[in-house]
């Protein structure tokens, strides 16, 4: 031995010095986790991170609050399991949707069994002009925010196709229109159920001129138009426009219209011609079941009445499938199918199309005379994004999008406005249907919200009687923020004190 003493430590004692280190890290890792998990959920209580929202992946959390990936996992699975946060395959963790009440649905609408003029609000110019403002919290026109589109690959596709094709993108491209853009429509009318060639489609600006073309196409002045009630005020101002009148039809929030009391107007009123958006109607949402559809189709063939469908928002439903458009049911071409892609794509680009079965030629001539043709640089550049296959990913985002935002109004106008309140429960589109309690006046709570800076649509603007006075359409296609929170909640004050 080299004089040096050697102690040695007694197994008992190491063993109990290593339990006490181990039982010490285990106490902060459990501190820790806990500690992250109330972090969270408060961020998920204050409306930081809300219904619908990823929270941030794992690894990032960890980076972020500077703990290890383990406490991470642990604080996630203790949200988990309080039914904060819930985990997606192949995609992470997101906030829980709250479990919450949504007020009733509003009763089948009835409105009076006659046709008659229309008048339009000049109110309605007023609620447009509103969604300049940056001031204005917009509630009221359904114009989705630009942030949903795909606007910098659309730019780079249109100047792309500009430099390849300059003298065509330059030129006109008189009706139908462009070739290129007609065969992808046809292509994706597939999807709603409707075989079409590219000859079968006329381009157009928009779904306006469309269904403006549509009218004259199939009636005249002074002929009655059957409609939703309520329906959409720009039919309304095309249709009054034009010297028609209209019959409007009871109306059911989740199916679309009813065809018995349809069947009942045909025989007392003298309709021409119905004009229906029977996929996530605007202002109800209503989407009417195929069956129904067929129904409808078989019921206006039989008399020989045209069916003007609007098709705008049927690309917009909230589950992974569309629904089929009545065209899908046309056996005699009596279905003049419309859409455009304005709510999904770009509604600066003004590209719209119309199926309009036997009245294509009539179509054709009228679309000549009234704007000889649609752009063709833009026409070209939908054609390419659509044959490029960016579209289809960008729908599904847009879907996500919308669902997630009517299903927060909804929790919305459920928490702060007044007992009495129905709302509609739409399967797709970007609007919400509010019935409020039968006292309130909704053009006076328009006043009152505008003076607050907050624009809605009120009721009366989606009837030709101007009915609904107690009704308001909220837009949903703006991003969640808290000034949209505090609208909605400045709203119900104004109606509650109404």
């Amino acid at each position: 031995m080299d004089g040096r003493r050697v102690y040695f430590v007694p197994n008992k004692m190491l063993n109990q010095d290593l339990a006490a280190h181990t039982a010490s890290q285990l106490d902060l890792e459990s501190r820790l986790y806990k500690q992250l998990a109330l972090r969270i959920s408060e961020l998920v209580e204050h409306g930081t991170l809300r219904p619908g929202e990823r929270v941030p992946s794992v690894r990032k959390c960890s980076a972020q609050q500077d703990v290890s990936v383990a406490t991470v996992m642990q604080a996630y699975r203790l949200l988990e399991s309080r039914g904060i946060i819930e985990a997606r395959p192949q995609s992470g963790y997101y906030v829980k949707a709250r479990r919450w009440s949504p007020p009733p649905e509003p009763a089948m609408t009835k409105p009076a069994p006659r046709a008659v003029k229309v008048r339009v609000s000049d109110l309605v110019l007023q609620v447009i002009k509103a969604c300049r403002d940056p001031g204005v919290v917009k509630l009221g026109a359904t114009f989705p925010s630009p942030e949903l589109f795909p606007t910098w690959q659309l730019s780079r596709t249109t100047a792309a196709v500009g430099r390849r094709y300059p003298a065509a993108a330059q030129s006109y491209d008189p009706p139908p229109g462009n070739s290129a853009l007609r065969l992808q429509v046809a292509r994706r009318a597939m999807e709603a159920g409707c075989t079409l060639a590219p000859d079968d489609i006329i381009t157009t600006f928009g779904a306006t001129e469309a269904l403006n073309l549509c009218l004259r196409a199939v009636a005249k002045p002074g002929d009655v138009i059957a409609i939703e009630s309520p329906t959409f005020f720009g039919i309304l101002q095309i249709i009054q426009s034009l010297g028609m009148r209209v019959c409007e039809i009871p109306t059911f929030p989740r199916h679309g219209v009813c065809l018995d009391e349809l069947e009942a107007r045909l025989k007392s009123c003298r309709i021409k011609a119905c004009l229906f958006t029977l996929n996530f109607s605007n202002p109800l949402g209503s989407c009417m079941p195929d069956e129904k559809k067929k129904r409808l189709v078989k019921m206006l063939a039989e008399r020989q009445i045209p069916l003007i469908e609007d098709d705008l928002s049927g690309n917009l439903a909230f589950g992974e499938k569309r629904p089929k458009a009545a065209k899908a049911f046309d056996q005699d071409g009596l279905v003049l199918m419309c859409d455009s892609f304005s709510k999904t794509l770009s509604p600066g680009y003004r590209v719209g199309w119309v199926a309009p079965g036997r009245f294509r030629e009539r179509i054709e001539f009228l679309k000549f005379v009234n704007t000889s043709a649609t752009a063709s640089l833009t026409q070209m550049a939908v054609a390419e994004f659509l044959q490029n296959g960016g579209y289809d990913h960008h729908l599904r985002r847009i879907r996500r999008f919308y669902a997630s935002h009517v299903e927060r109004m909804t929790e919305a106008v459920s928490r702060y406005f007044p007992e009495g309140t129905r709302a509609t429960r739409p399967a797709g589109g970007m609007c919400l249907w509010v019935e409020l309690p039968s006292h309130v006046d909704s053009l006076a709570v328009y006043e009152r919200a505008m003076a607050s800076k907050i624009s809605i649509a009120p009721g009366p603007l989606f009837s030709a009687k101007q009915k609904y006075r107690n009704f308001i359409r909220l837009n949903c296609g703006n991003p969640w923020s808290e000034a949209v929170e505090q609208a909605v909640k400045r709203l119900g004050e104004i109606i509650a004190s109404s």
